[in-house]
């Protein structure tokens, strides 16, 4: 009589973006620091931006924005990293009940802690000699995606075996994305109403990387097209933007913060903003969106602006990446 041994356990790295340790003013520039000398991010010749970076702006910005940190902070921590732990958790929690063979998922951020070498190592110790790479970005940019699989490249040089790899470049046009998209509108609408207009608000990237190949604005285009047809909503009803530009060169417009002011001006009473390039609320949702925006709206003579919270980890969310993780697995499992 033979006997089989246990399957290998395939690994799933689930990423995000990043965020501060704490709110302390050190915490803060140690993660701009990183964030913002990698080259994917401000691409500009080191010798001109690295004088800036850190004898200008790291000298300012991080006071500011810890205050703003400090405005969203949980009691559990980062809003980014509270409601990506809750997604892994509920996630793992899915994935062991629906696929029979063990698959283990790691967190890990590209900026910051857990690192992406620290959610490597922690597959590698659980045995995982397949990992699927999942950054929690819907949308492709050379910003977000392509800086994740840069480092990810960089962490596992110097192995002696690293792993099997497979990486998800997008899920900006799933249906059970866009339909989780759609559900959580509905369910606003059905407890608040509906504003005049809804605003989809996508972070922005210069101008000049779409110009380089940056395929950004397509994707956010097709999102943006696909969930409007599912809430059957015409042309006019509905609006793309883009938020959170930093430095002087021209962005993706229209900006939002420029909308909001000229909407409020011309006398529109309600806006609803959803961000549906953003997994899990942050600070770029929670304070930029939900106050900073909120606040020109209202100032300009806008009655109200609602922000629809990010998926986080609705059920539908959860659903729609065990769905993608089941599928991106087919031929390991």
């Amino acid at each position: 009589m033979t006997s089989r041994s246990a399957p290998r356990p395939i690994g799933v790295l689930f990423t995000n973006l990043g965020t501060p340790d704490d709110t302390s003013v050190p915490a803060v520039r140690r993660y701009l620091a990183e964030f913002l000398s990698d080259r994917r991010v401000v691409d500009l010749n080191r010798l001109l931006w690295l004088p800036i970076l850190y004898g200008v702006i790291l000298a300012l910005r991080p006071k500011n924005s810890a205050a703003s940190y400090r405005s969203v902070w949980m009691d559990e921590g980062s809003p980014l990293l509270v409601y990506a732990r809750r997604q892994v958790e509920r996630l793992q929690k899915r994935v062991d009940a629906e696929i029979e063979q063990p698959v283990h998922i790691a967190l890990a951020m590209r900026y910051g802690n857990p690192s992406i070498e620290a959610g490597l190592r922690e597959l590698d110790a659980a045995g995982c000699k397949q990992v699927l790479i999942l950054p929690a970005y819907p949308q492709y940019s050379a910003t977000t995606v392509a800086t994740t699989f840069d480092k990810i490249g960089e962490v596992l040089a110097d192995w002696p075996e690293p792993p099997q790899l497979r990486q998800i470049n997008r899920y900006h046009d799933e249906p059970a994305y866009i339909t989780a998209l759609a559900n959580s509108v509905r369910e606003h609408w059905e407890t608040n109403g509906r504003a005049e207009k809804l605003v989809m608000s996508f972070h922005g990237i210069p101008k000049r990387y779409v110009k380089q190949g940056d395929p950004y604005p397509r994707d956010c285009g097709i999102t943006a097209q696909l969930l409007a047809a599912e809430l059957g909503l015409g042309r006019n009803e509905y609006k793309v933007c883009f938020q959170s530009r930093f430095g002087r060169e021209p962005w993706l417009q229209p900006y939002l913060d420029q909308t909001m002011k000229a909407w409020g001006k011309a006398g529109m009473k309600t806006v609803d903003v959803m961000c549906p390039g953003f997994s899990s609320d942050c600070l770029e949702t929670l304070e930029e969106i939900r106050e900073e925006n909120r606040g020109y709206f209202e100032e300009a003579g806008g009655d109200s602006l609602r922000y629809i919270p990010a998926l986080n980890e609705r059920d539908d969310h959860i659903d729609m990446f065990t769905q993608l993780i089941k599928r991106e697995l087919s031929g390991w499992i």
